[in-house]
């Protein structure tokens, strides 16, 4: 699962004990090796899907990490693209790999744009957010948009109940929770909080008109359902 040039074991062990911001500081230079990370076959797919919506001028990347979602919007932005996350390390990294992007420091929960972006994404980064937290989180969203703005978020759809996959995540969930419940500060991290119905509830509670897309192209489970699809949530 880690590449050669990933974290170390007592690596992971010492971010798993931080906080969140201080974990991904921690992690930052070595995130791009490890399977945490946006995989660029779902980046490719988001960036195809979205190519058939419409043009875009101002992009932001919510949560940008390492500036996984910069690859999407330096495809379809015609003008500037802009990345916000509260880690600074990570944050570092991005401006190595998008010098010519704009970076901003501060905490999802609380962005700091009013109508300035016609596209925002967001990879990989909900499970971060606890269920009450959301709101909070596409609020903002919401107003940094511009009118008809475009909100997408690519998602990994659950695996069958009998898969190795779906014990694997529901066992890292039931860790991370006994962690929280006995150690500080917590490190949010969960899988199973963050279903396609749930996300359409809040995000059409903050005033997104929301669709979905299968991005098919990253194949099927074994029942036949897609293993992504791509949330596209519109500002009225």
């Amino acid at each position: 699962m880690f590449s050669p040039h990933g974290p170390s074991l007592r690596e992971l062990c010492v971010q798993a004990l931080s906080s969140v911001e201080r974990g991904y500081d921690l992690l930052a230079p070595k995130f791009d090796h490890t399977p945490f990370r946006t995989p660029d076959s779902v980046l490719r797919a988001t960036t195809q899907a979205l190519s058939d919506v419409g043009s875009f001028d101002h992009g932001l990347d919510v949560c940008c990490g390492t500036g996984a979602g910069m690859q999407v919007l330096s495809s379809l932005c015609r003008d500037r693209i802009t990345g916000v996350d509260f880690s600074a390390g990570m944050l570092a990294q991005a401006r190595r790999a998008f010098p010519d992007a704009s970076w901003v420091r501060a905490d999802a929960r609380a962005l700091p744009f009013t109508e300035g972006f016609d596209l925002a994404v967001s990879a990989g980064a909900l499970g971060h957010f606890l269920p009450e937290e959301r709101p909070t989180l596409f609020a903002g969203v919401h107003r940094a948009l511009r009118p008809g703005g475009l909100f997408a978020i690519p998602i990994g759809t659950p695996s069958p109940r009998t898969s190795v996959s779906h014990w694997v995540t529901r066992g890292f969930d039931l860790t991370m929770r006994v962690r929280n419940a006995v150690w500080r500060p917590p490190f949010v991290m969960y899988y199973h909080t963050t279903s396609l119905s749930a996300l359409r509830d809040d995000l059409t509670a903050v005033g997104f008109t929301v669709t979905d897309t299968a991005l098919t192209g990253l194949g099927q489970h074994p029942g036949g359902s897609p293993r992504f699809r791509l949330i596209l949530a519109r500002k009225r």
